[in-house]
Parts: structure tokens; sequence; C-alpha cells
């Protein structure tokens, strides 16, 4: 029923969540940013603050300073450029630092992913419909739930800040101008690390609840989760394209070498070895080419279309392709067993109808499909 319904009931494959965030579809959290944001500018406020402070002070200072040189030769514009770079380097500084806090969170939070889509213009962004949808939808209740819970959360640490510093704050304007520009710092710094610990609290609530949104809403259905099998395993007719450029890539490599030999031996299918024997060249038969799997199969099609004889003796292959290289004669221990293979072959091209050889492999070069000894192996 569910299959015929489409009803989204699987839970989203590892290639789902990866195309969707691609897409600019991860995890994220307001709150988390703004938490990192505070946190970041609230730590640099108090370590760093002596220096903002002080150049603050030497602003105000000569700011409120007058003297008779000042007043006959006032310049107002040289005043203000003096003033921006007292205080525009700490403050540059602070933004810079606000801006990369910013972005490692949600990078972070995003699977470190950038999609820069996500800053093109959208229709369904101003479209009044859509908007209604996400204020009255589920999202908006949730947005408008964490919204609450904020406001009363912050505002109740706030308040508690306030109470226990209320003095203090009716205090300032009474004192030394340094000392109460200090309080005032830290009072803020103060202010900054309670509204983050708030903030954090409320991320740490918002990580599962986006969590688990975001997995309900990449959920799969079952046909789905069909074709992302089919499109990763790959359509049959695909397969077989693969299969076939593998093949040709193979034959392509042996290609001369088939040209020169004068029989195949196979294994059937897994081993295919090409050889060739003159006597003017070398006083053994030669192993031309080899190969395994595909390009075992590749020669056997090659072969084929050669006409080459293809002939098969399992174990005479695999002791050919463990014991010797390509353009390599093959060992003293084998002459015997290729010899008997050759004079088939050659009574074969003079057209003469004879039984196909006994092959006997010596015991000790008799080896199965990974190349380990095998002296139960039979020919």
């Amino acid at each position: 029923m569910s299959e015929q319904a489409g009803e989204k009931s699987f839970a989203p494959t590892q290639k789902r969540l990866q195309d969707a965030a691609r897409k600019g579809d991860v995890l994220r959290s307001r709150e988390l940013a703004t938490a990192a944001v505070m946190a970041v500018g609230a730590a640099w406020l108090k370590f760093a603050g002596p220096w903002l402070l002080g150049d603050l002070s030497d602003a105000l200072r000569a700011g409120f300073i007058w003297d008779r040189g000042a007043i006959d030769s006032f310049d107002p514009g040289r005043l203000m450029v003096y003033l921006l770079g007292l205080a525009l380097p700490p403050v540059l500084v602070l933004g810079v630092v606000v801006m990369a806090s910013s972005l490692a969170s949600q990078l972070g939070f995003g699977e470190g992913r950038w999609v820069g889509e996500n800053l093109m213009p959208k229709a369904s962004r101003i479209n009044p419909m859509s908007g209604l949808k996400r204020m009255f939808g589920a999202s908006g209740w949730i947005e408008m739930g964490k919204g609450l819970a904020k406001v009363g959360l912050l505002g109740t640490i706030a308040w508690v800040w306030g109470r226990k510093h209320l003095m203090e704050m009716l205090a300032l304007g009474r004192g030394d101008l340094h000392d109460q520009l200090a309080f005032g710092w830290d009072a803020i710094t103060s202010l900054l690390f309670a509204l983050t610990g708030g903030l954090l609290v409320i991320a740490l609530i918002d990580f599962p609840i986006q969590w688990l949104r975001r997995s309900l809403r990449l959920k799969m259905t079952m046909q789905e989760m069909r074709d992302e099998h089919k499109e990763s395993e790959g359509s049959p007719e695909r397969k077989g394209a693969i299969r076939q450029r593998q093949r040709q890539i193979a034959m392509g490599g042996v290609a001369q070498a088939m040209r020169e030999a004068q029989f195949v031996v196979t294994n059937p299918t897994h081993f295919s070895v090409a050889m060739a024997y003159d006597p003017d060249k070398a006083s053994a038969p030669i192993v031309l080419a080899k190969g395994r799997g595909e390009k075992a199969l590749a020669m056997r099609e090659l072969a084929a279309e050669l006409n080459l004889p293809v002939l098969e003796f399992p174990a005479l292959a695999r002791s050919l392709y463990f014991t010797t290289r390509e353009r390599q004669m093959i060992r003293e221990e084998l002459y015997v067993a290729v010899a008997s293979v050759l004079a088939f072959v050659f009574s074969l091209k003079r057209g003469e109808k004879i039984a196909r050889p006994e092959i006997e492999v010596p015991v000790t070069l008799r080896f199965d499909a990974e190349g380990r000894l095998d002296p139960a192996a039979s020919a």
C-alpha cells in the first residue's frame, strides 16, 4: 500500500544526503551562528578590551581638550581623521573576527559546503503564497515557538543580570572616567557572555530539531530507493557498454601480440595465454600475451576474429600465466605439455582430425585461481 501511495517511509541514503547538501539543503541553525558570533565577539572584547578602551579614551581626550592653538588652527577634517585612525583599527578587527566566526559556524554546521545558488534571487522567496505557507505551516509554528523560547530565556537572563548590576549602573557618572569606562566595559562583556550561554542552550535544543526535520524532509519512497539503486549499480545496458569498453581497451594493448600468436590457452574464461613457437627465434615456445578477467575475455574475442585456435586447458593456462612473463620462453618443466598442444594445433591447421591431447602439468607447477600452489588441481 505504501509503495502505491508513494509514501516516504525510508530513511534517506547517504547519496541522497550528499545530493541534498550539494544543492544547499544542509543542517542550519541561526541560533548557533548568533551564539558563535556573540561568543567570539565577547571574548575579543574581554581580552582585547584594553586596546579598544585605550583608543576610545584617547579619542575622547582629543575631542574634549581645547587650547589656544587648537582654536586658532581649528581643522575638523584633520581631527575627524585622527579620531577615525584611533577607533577604526580595533573595530575593523572585531568585524573581521565576527564575520569569520559566522562563516565558520555555518560552514561547519552545513558540512563545509558553500552553495552559491543560495545567493541567487528566487521567486519563491517573494511569493506571498509561499510566505503564508511558511508562516502558518508546521515550519512557521516551530520557528514561532523557537522565537518565544528565545525571547523568554534571553529576557530572563538579561533581567537577572540587570538586577545584579543595577546599583553599579545607577552609580555611573559619579566617579573617575577611566574607572567608569572599565566598569561599563566589564558589564557589557559579562552580559554578552550570559546571553551567549542562553543562545548555546537554544542551539543545543535546536540541533536535534533541525536534524529531525531534515531527515523527514529527505525521506524516500520505495520507487526512489529503486531508482537510486539502479542509478548507482548501473543499468544492464550501461554495464554492458562498460564491459565492452574495457575489452576494447584490453584488446588495444594485446592486439599486436595476438597477431603474432599461433594459439591461445584458456582456463576457459578467467585466464588466457597467447603463445607462438618459431625455432629460428627461440629454442622454446614463447608467451606473447597473457591476461585474466576482462583482458582474458578480450583476448578470446580477438582470437576469434583472427581465427586463432582457442584451447581450454585450465591447469596449463594457470601454470603458464603464473610462471612466465610476456615475451618470455616457457619453463623447461612445461615443454612436454606445450609440445603436445603445439602438435595438436599444427594437425588442426593441416586439416587432420585427431583426438584432443591429454595434458599433464607437473604437480609443482599447478596453481589455483589466486596463484597458490594447488597439487590437487587437475588438467
